[in-house]
């Protein structure tokens, strides 16, 4: 399987599961919640930075298609994990600015997921 295909459909369905389980379970608000705890936002930030590490290494791809959606999905990724580890603060402050929109956001998420995994059977 190409990594393309597999980054699609890996990060695709990530984002269809995550982004239904937002709007059925209003997860979004209470994980929003928890960024008061640096040791909570410190801890996802590890594992958001070897997301987006692993991304950035094996599919490092700037081209003008929709595959750099993959990349660019890696490289904020990667930053949002590192911004996680160094700023855990400023990540609560961010994270308020969606306790309103939290369905927006599901719905987007939903929009790309479904997007990507169309591109990966075509």
């Amino acid at each position: 399987m190409d990594i393309t295909i597999f980054f699609a459909r890996l990060w695709g369905s990530f984002f269809i599961i995550f982004g239904a389980l937002f709007i059925l379970t209003k997860q979004l608000g209470r994980t929003i919640e928890m960024t008061d705890d640096k040791a909570f936002v410190i801890s996802t930030g590890y594992i958001t930075l070897l997301m987006g590490l692993v991304t950035v290494i094996l599919h490092n791809v700037w081209v003008l298609s929709w595959e750099v959606i993959i990349t660019i999905l890696g490289w904020s990724t990667l930053l949002k994990g590192i911004g996680k580890i160094g700023w855990p603060e400023q990540i609560n402050k961010q994270a308020q600015k969606f306790v309103h929109k939290q369905n927006v956001s599901a719905i987007i998420l939903i929009f790309l997921g479904g997007y990507l995994l169309f591109m990966s059977f075509i």
